[in-house]
């Protein structure tokens, strides 16, 4: 089957029902997306798919062929790194690390979707789990990349 991953096709050849997690992890070598739980809950397998953060670690690789799928590997532009990702480090939003591909996604997709995000938006929308505990760095590096990309979009117009 086709799939479409950061932008380019790829051709794999995997039982339907295969979670896309490990088609991108066993067939591609995309290992930025982690396993946590296996059920969908703690995010760290988190892509987005067609622009909306998606857990995969259960999803059947089937759902979505035809669709967009954006891992942490296509999040950048050419190597420049997108606000987000900036702001992430301004903030040393990481400690161990683990989480934060499914975080940064979770977050490109909340930022696409709410460009000036509340914290309540912030809660509602990062439901990703972090043993860290970074969450207040997480809510304050979204509130930096919202302010960047704001400015980024005046300096385009």
């Amino acid at each position: 089957m086709k799939l479409n991953i950061n932008g380019t096709e790829k051709e794999v050849n995997v039982e339907e029902s295969m979670p896309l997690l490990w088609v991108l992890r066993d067939e591609l070598n995309m290992t930025g997306t982690k396993y946590g739980c296996g059920v969908s809950y703690c995010g760290a397998c988190s892509v987005m798919i067609d622009g909306i953060a998606t857990r995969t670690c259960t999803l059947p690789v089937s759902a979505v062929v035809g669709k967009e799928i954006t891992t942490i590997e296509g999040v950048s532009n050419d190597g420049n790194l997108t606000a987000v990702q900036r702001a992430w480090i301004q903030h040393q939003v990481p400690q161990c690390g683990y989480c934060q591909s499914g975080q940064i996604l979770a977050a490109e997709a909340l930022l696409d979707e709410i460009p000036e995000p509340t914290d309540s938006d912030i809660d509602a929308k990062m439901t990703n789990i972090c043993r860290c505990g970074t969450y207040q760095r997480v809510r304050d590096a979204i509130h930096s990349a919202a302010k960047m990309r704001m400015q980024e979009a005046e300096l385009l117009d």
